[in-house]
């Protein structure tokens, strides 16, 4: 359920909702949670930053970048220095927008796995929600490696299941090959209810992301790929809060 300044909130009474934010919070008045917000543009606000996740997770999707284990990470060298763990350093004198953004438009030249996709994901958003001016200020010293992200980049991981579009869940595969470590299981952005943006399988259901990991399991499985109850979620009001002044994010 969705509270606003502590009353209930319903959908049917707000008609400045796209239709991909009314079917978000379609799904939150679903799930037994209850979601609140100091005002209704706090609350349209959350809602657009989900939209700006999927966005940046479509986007990924089609920008030819490949997935990679770490030994096998590649960047463009005009941006980024590539690290002996395979871990991607944002050069001097370049722009942490700039070189965020041309991952999007030059992604062949890019490979990394999926936790790392998501981190993209996620920075991409934040810019499109600020600005170049003020995301450039906020990772001057940008660092894509795994789960590894600047303290500026406001993610929160909880054991939940009330999956929302522009989340990141984990489908774990057990039994996965030691010989391909690196399908031990899929981190994905959540699009819609059952789809999802998982790197180096596409735009896929739930259901077909488990097949894939099935088809990447040892010999004599025993356990199939699941869909663990956690979820990892940008918390986008202290982007809100933010409203141009640094110094309110970073005393938030």
């Amino acid at each position: 359920m969705i509270f606003i300044n502590d009353k209930a909130w319903s959908i049917t009474v707000d008609a400045a909702l796209s239709p991909e934010q009314s079917r978000i919070a379609d799904l939150m008045e679903k799930y037994n949670k209850k979601y609140h917000y100091d005002s209704v543009k706090e609350f349209q606000f959350d809602l657009e930053v989900k939209t700006h996740i999927t966005k940046a997770a479509r986007l990924l999707a089609k920008s030819g970048a490949d997935f990679e284990p770490f030994k096998k990470s590649r960047c463009n060298p005009d941006f980024w220095a590539r690290l002996e763990n395979g871990a991607f350093l944002l050069k001097s004198k370049v722009s942490p927008h700039e070189a965020l953004l041309d991952i999007f438009t030059n992604g062949s030249l890019y490979a990394f796995e999926c936790a790392t996709a998501m981190v993209i994901v996620y920075y991409r958003a934040v810019l499109e929600i600020t600005s170049p001016l003020i995301f450039d200020k906020l990772f001057s010293d940008l660092f894509l490696f795994d789960w590894e992200y600047d303290k500026n980049l406001d993610l929160h991981t909880a054991l939940r299941t009330d999956f929302l579009p522009g989340d990141c869940v984990y489908f774990s595969n057990p039994d996965f090959d030691p010989e391909t470590p690196e399908w031990r299981g899929e981190n994905c952005i959540v699009l819609e209810e059952d789809l999802y943006f998982a790197h180096g399988m596409g735009i896929k259901t739930g259901e077909e992301i488990m097949d894939i990991l099935n088809e990447l399991r040892r010999s004599n499985p025993d356990e199939p790929a699941y869909l663990e109850p956690q979820l990892t979620r940008l918390q986008s009001l202290r982007y809100y809060k933010l409203r141009g002044d640094l110094s309110a994010f970073h005393s938030a």
